[in-house]
């Protein structure tokens, strides 16, 4: 059995904390985790059933809990807007923004009512538009932001000439490419943030290797079986070897958005063999994340490509 790690978390009671992808695997542990420090919970969900059974699930754990469901699906900039204006109508500012929600290797192309290919959308275009829309209750919030990245932004490259890539298709280069695209973006945002006098701080994090659905059967993105690397990384995971569990891999991410230590613009991750399992601890940024042009590119261009003008 794998072994049971934690980390220290500072009270968070009073601070409204918003996680994508919070319905089940990394995004709902790191849920649990903060609410168990005090946090009051947001998870915004693209199944509204689904979501008020995992926030059940969190009750369970620490009654007493205040979390609630909302829906967002990422894909849709329509479901962004909607509920960015929700929020921005509620006025409460944000403590704390967790980005981990996304997609992984969807077979064949496919397209999101939007146009765009569906991992660049989800996994960086909706976040962009996400955090874009939210900046006056970040600001107000002096929120942190954490955008959850993936070992596999450390390879390939953003497809600058064909974000959507229609020509070409390859499953795991597209998933690069938008990983690295939503990781230069974050480390962007830090940057605006510092110049504009925002008050926010914006850094990274990665779960290492672990179980959860990013790779298991998804018939409607058209994966009808489990692949044989999630039935693998389930065995070893469940065995305690080489690969973390999805509470162990969520630590990156709540260290980094709730750590005193955890610093904007920086790369947290677990810190055990290959950085596939253990405590978080600080890492060297990607080398695809260090370029600082690139960064800017990637953020006129979102700024494009969903329509919305980020203000100074």
């Amino acid at each position: 059995m794998p072994k049971t790690i934690d980390i220290t978390v500072p009270d968070l009671t009073g601070r409204l904390a918003l996680v994508t992808g919070a319905s089940d695997g990394v995004g709902f542990e790191i849920a649990a985790r903060l609410v168990r420090s005090g946090a009051e919970l947001i998870m915004p969900v693209r199944n509204v059933q689904k979501g008020e059974e995992a926030a059940d699930r969190i009750r369970q754990r620490t009654p007493g809990a205040l979390v609630r469901i909302a829906e967002l699906d990422l894909s849709s900039l329509d479901s962004v807007a909607s509920f960015a204006d929700d929020m921005i109508a509620a006025g409460r500012p944000i403590g704390i923004l967790i980005n981990n929600a996304g997609v992984m290797n969807p077979p064949a192309r496919q397209l999101t009512r939007d146009g765009f290919e569906l991992q660049f959308a989800t996994n960086h275009l909706g976040h962009f538009a996400l955090v874009a829309r939210l900046l006056p209750l970040l600001r107000d919030g002096h929120a942190h932001v954490t955008s959850q990245v993936s070992i596999a932004a450390n390879e390939g490259a953003v497809k600058w000439d064909d974000p959507n890539w229609e020509r070409d298709y390859d499953p795991m280069k597209a998933y690069s490419s938008s990983k690295i695209a939503f990781g230069l973006f974050a480390t962007e945002l830090q940057r605006r943030s510092d110049a504009a006098g925002w008050g926010m701080q914006s850094n990274l994090s990665h779960p290492g290797v672990t179980p959860t659905n990013l790779l298991a059967a998804q018939p409607g993105m058209g994966r009808p079986d489990d692949t044989t690397a999630v039935r693998f990384i389930r065995a070893m995971s469940r065995r305690g070897l080489l690969f973390g569990t999805p509470a162990s891999a969520a630590l990156s991410a709540v260290y980094a958005a709730t750590s005193p230590e955890a610093r904007g613009g920086r790369l947290y991750g677990p810190k055990g063999f290959q950085h596939l399992r253990g405590l978080p601890a600080e890492q060297r940024l990607y080398s695809r994340l260090q370029d600082e042009d690139a960064a800017r590119r990637i953020w006129d261009l979102s700024e494009q490509l969903v329509g919305v003008k980020v203000a100074g």
